[in-house]
């Protein structure tokens, strides 16, 4: 830990990428705030913080990168039957502090930190406030039973969590979005580590300085001037 830089109070200047420890999962700065400030600058740099509630804030940017291509989304055949029956309806920002709140319960099996805690949930629903973070929400019968939250910068969608209180909520919202971002022309979604249940979807990894190269074509363009909020 000592061979970190500690991230001084409003000094929003991350390391360079090349820094980052190779393990584990490319640490490469720790301390700081999550002022919004700060979160926006550390995803245009391709880091985003995780940590446990008795560590200062950790931040991280590993190689090799999760992330996923809209167009190449793969859907079961199973899926692609449930998406077809309309079981669930999609909608974008009806519900985000329900979805941060659900997937602050999501246990992440391999991963470090637990994940969402009280900061984080107040940081990324200042985000939400501000127009930069996002939820997507699977309804069954009225109630909210899925979804996914994450933060768009430009035509560069974060991935942060999701949850799913029914089979296949998550991914239902999942592909919605995927094919609302790929209308938007954008070109990824930021997925940081990979796991079984976003490989299933069709995520991949490409090296960092790849996704870095793609941040700094990508964030600089003007985003969707409206999230749509009408069913998906």
């Amino acid at each position: 830990m000592n061979k970190l830089p500690w991230l001084e109070a409003h000094d929003y200047r991350f390391p360079p990428l090349d820094q980052a420890l190779d393990e584990p999962n490319g640490l490469i700065a720790f301390g700081g705030d999550l002022s919004a400030k700060r979160l926006l600058e550390a995803y245009r740099c391709g880091i985003f913080p995780w940590y446990d509630d008795d560590q200062p804030i950790l931040w991280w940017s590993p190689t090799p990168r999760a992330v996923l291509f809209p167009e190449r989304i793969h859907i079961s055949r199973s899926l692609a039957k449930r998406i077809k029956r309309g079981e669930y309806t999609i909608t974008i920002d009806q519900a985000f502090e329900q979805v941060i709140q659900h997937c602050s319960g999501v246990f992440r099996s391999g991963q470090p930190g637990t994940w969402i805690n009280d900061e984080m949930i107040d940081a990324y629903g200042e985000l939400h406030r501000q127009g930069h973070a996002h939820s997507v929400e699977s309804w069954y019968e009225g109630k909210l039973v899925g979804g996914l939250y994450g933060v768009a910068i430009g035509k560069i969608f974060f991935g942060e969590s999701m949850f799913s209180l029914r089979t296949d909520a998550s991914k239902v919202a999942f592909v919605a979005l995927a094919r609302q971002l790929q209308q938007w022309g954008f070109p990824l979604v930021d997925c940081q580590l990979a796991n079984p249940h976003l490989s299933s979807l069709g995520a991949e990894e490409i090296l960092r300085e790849e996704f870095v190269s793609l941040l700094r074509q990508y964030t600089v363009l003007p985003g969707p001037e409206n999230w749509c909020t009408r069913p998906l």
